[in-house]
Order: C-alpha cells, then structure tokens, then sequence
C-alpha cells in the first residue's frame, strides 16, 4: 500500500476537546484552558504580591529616594498636579472610577479581542503580559515603595479613592487587610494599559480608535498621578517591565509564529 492509499491519521483526542482552536501553524488552544491559566495566574500573582508586607519606614524611605531622583530629572511634578486636581471635584471623581475599574474591564475586553479575532498572535501577547506581571513582583519584593496618598499629612497629597466617590478603596476593611499597598514599583496599571494600545493601535481600522487606544496608557499615567497612587518613574518602571516581557515572550513563545498567514479556526471546522 503506498501512501496515498494510507488512511489518514485521527486528530489526537486532545484535539478533540471542547473548544479548541488550531493556529496556522498547528499548535492548539482552547478557551476554557486559557481562562483556567489566566485566573490561575493571577490568583498566585495576588497571593504573592499581598503575603510580601513590607515595612513602612523602609517603604517610606525609598519614596523619598525616588522623589529626589524626580527632583534631579526636574519630573517631580506630582504634588503640583494633585493639588490642582483636588479643585476639581468631578476630575478626581472620574479619576478614582478610571483607575478602580478600567484596569480589568479594557485589559480583560482586549484579551478576549486577540482571542477572537487575532488568534495566532494571542500567545505572544498573553505571554508578554504574564511575563512583564511575574516581573513586577521583583520590583515589589526587592524595592518597596510607599505612595503618595500614604506619606506624612506634610507632603499634602490626599487618599482619593478613601476620601471621594469610587468602587472601592485600600483602606476598606477587606481590602486594607489582604493588600499590599506598598507594591507601587513598577506601576502594573500602566504596563497593561500599554499592553492594551501595543494590541489595539495596529489593528483598529478607525483613526479615531486608533487615536483612544494610543490614549489609554496616556490617561492611566494622568490618572495615577491625580489620584496619588504612583509617582511618574512608576509609570517608566510598568512601561519598561511591559518591554522586557514583550522581548522575552517573542524569544519563549512557539505557538502561532508560522509564516502562514491563514486564520484560526475551531478544530471542529476541519471536520466539516
């Protein structure tokens, strides 16, 4: 028998499983697997994070330190804008939501897009994310970081999301017992805001899209330093974490590289 007379070869019954999805170079995904790793992940991300209580004059010392850095790069602009953001009530307001909220909602909506619609670039970019939060929790153990909202009354910044209208706030009793509030180096909030811009800015077809998502990560920077949860050098930190992620998951990341440029499509499909 030569080999085109040969049956052809069953899928592997892994294949087979609910929801799965074939890159155009063969490798396979499957959504609920990827909402297991993705809560999962982050789950341990948490646990880590918030067991690592650091001390406070430590914290607080390093804040000082990196506030003279600011000094000396003539950036240490936060007191300035917050004071002048404290005037206006409904800026600090939306401030508190923005930061409270679109940190989930525009990161999540933007997984769930790259699965869909771009699918074999999905596992570079979930991969990028991963990595870049993973390290994070380097800076987070190694160089704790205490706010602004959190130093002495004399340095006049204020606790917004304690003091004004939001969804929830560190200080809330939960909250305040399970969180590590001196995890502020690097600013995660900005390196998934500009994980979100580096998906969407190249594949919107709208100017005006493409001009919201390029403004995304500009808003989180303002939005960090209204509220007083980060100094500008945080943002740089979450923005170069985000590099280094990006870097390493294009070196670690096999799944949906081939040249091919043929769309995804559900494993169920080739059998039809």
């Amino acid at each position: 028998m030569n080999e085109s007379e040969k049956p052809p070869k069953s899928e592997p019954f892994y294949r087979r499983w609910p929801g799965a999805h074939r890159l155009s170079d063969g490798y396979v995904i499957y959504w609920w697997m990827e909402i297991l790793l993705v809560l999962s992940f982050y789950g341990i991300y948490s646990t880590i994070r918030n067991a690592n209580k650091s001390n406070p004059p430590l914290a607080r010392r390093h804040a000082y330190q990196l506030m003279d850095w600011q000094r000396t790069l003539g950036i240490n602009i936060e007191h300035g804008v917050h004071e002048w953001a404290l005037n206006i009530r409904p800026l600090i307001i939306a401030s508190n939501y923005f930061y409270g909220s679109l940190h989930f909602v525009v990161t999540i909506g933007v997984a769930v897009f790259i699965f869909r619609k771009h699918r074999d670039v999905y596992p570079l970019w979930r991969n990028t994310l991963m990595i870049a939060t993973a390290l994070a929790l380097i800076g987070f153990a190694f160089w704790p970081l205490m706010p602004p909202r959190l130093l002495p009354a004399s340095y006049g910044f204020v606790d917004t999301l304690a003091q004004y209208p939001t969804f929830w706030s560190f200080n809330q009793g939960a909250v305040n017992e399970i969180s590590n509030q001196y995890a502020a180096m690097p600013s995660v909030h900005c390196a998934w805001a500009l994980w979100c811009a580096c998906i969407l800015v190249p594949r919107m077809r709208h100017w005006w899209s493409k001009g919201l998502a390029a403004l995304y990560p500009v808003g989180t920077v303002i939005t960090i330093v209204l509220t007083a949860n980060h100094y500008l050098l945080d943002a740089v930190g979450g923005f170069i974490v985000l590099g280094i992620g990006y870097l390493a998951a294009r070196i670690l990341t096999r799944a949906g590289r081939s040249s091919t440029s043929k769309p995804s499509v559900p494993i169920a499909a080739h059998a039809s």
